[in-house]
């Protein structure tokens, strides 16, 4: 399906939060650039097709600019240039897409193991434009170990930090980092996980505020460096893809 074929969002009336106010505007240019317009199409994608698909909570969508894109798109100060970017449990794309949008520099690749939400995934990357750059896979995390590779591994409010680590440290190349989204409880989850990411082959979490000076509040993030290879015990053995991000 072309981006031709896809017919153009509508912003449904009352929902304002897909509207981008005057006060999230400077932020928002700041982010995406010039492609502020693709974002703004994806948040109406969101705000229709993501709330009647279940995608996105009815409650969510007046919050979708400050609350989810420009939250998502703060992360991008920590990818590198020309970065592959593996994002674990994508759900409506966020942050994967959202990152897509504001680096059009790196590649992404969207892992979700939900038929629905990748059918969604499929068609926003489509109508957005953004074929050739971001992937759609379907499966779990662990499913792709072996298979994928990539100097960053992406997670937003998917699970405890242990866990996450779990999933998402073996999908990172020997060096890459995993940067988890998180809230109020990263420091308590370092604190907590802190063991269990040394024992999955993980460096010493680390806390960034990404967005300050933009955004309030600024986003938290935890980022891990992938240091040594630990295969899980559930793993079976496969020979590991290169550092482009490509499925074997």
């Amino acid at each position: 399906m072309s981006s031709d074929d896809v017919t153009e969002p509508v912003i449904p009336d009352g929902v304002t939060g897909s509207v981008l106010s005057p006060d999230l505007r400077p932020a928002a240019e700041a982010l995406f650039g010039d492609r502020l317009d693709t974002a703004t199409r994806y948040v109406a994608l969101l705000a229709t097709d993501g709330v009647v698909r279940g995608l996105i909570g009815p409650r969510e969508a007046p919050r979708l600019w400050d609350r989810h894109l420009l939250n998502c798109a703060a992360v991008a100060e920590l990818i590198s240039p020309s970065a592959t970017v593996v994002d674990v449990g994508s759900g409506a794309g966020l942050p994967g897409i959202v990152l897509a949008v504001a680096r059009p520099d790196i590649s992404v690749i969207l892992v979700e193991p939900l038929a629905r939400r990748t059918a969604f995934l499929e068609e926003a990357v489509a109508a957005l434009g953004l074929t050739g750059q971001v992937t759609v896979v379907r499966g779990r995390a662990e499913e792709q170990i072996g298979l994928l590779s990539a100097d960053v591994v992406t997670a937003r409010a998917v699970a405890p930090l242990d866990r996450l680590a779990g999933w998402c440290l073996p999908l990172a190349s020997p060096g890459g980092r995993l940067l988890a989204l998180k809230g109020m409880s990263a420091a308590d989850e370092i604190v907590e996980h802190g063991d269990a990411v040394a024992r999955l082959g993980g460096g010493t979490p680390v806390i960034h505020q990404c967005g300050v000076g933009l955004i309030d509040p600024p986003t938290t993030v935890v980022e891990i460096v992938r240091e040594r290879e630990v295969v899980p015990k559930t793993a079976k053995p496969s020979r590991r893809a290169g550092r482009g991000g490509r499925r074997r």
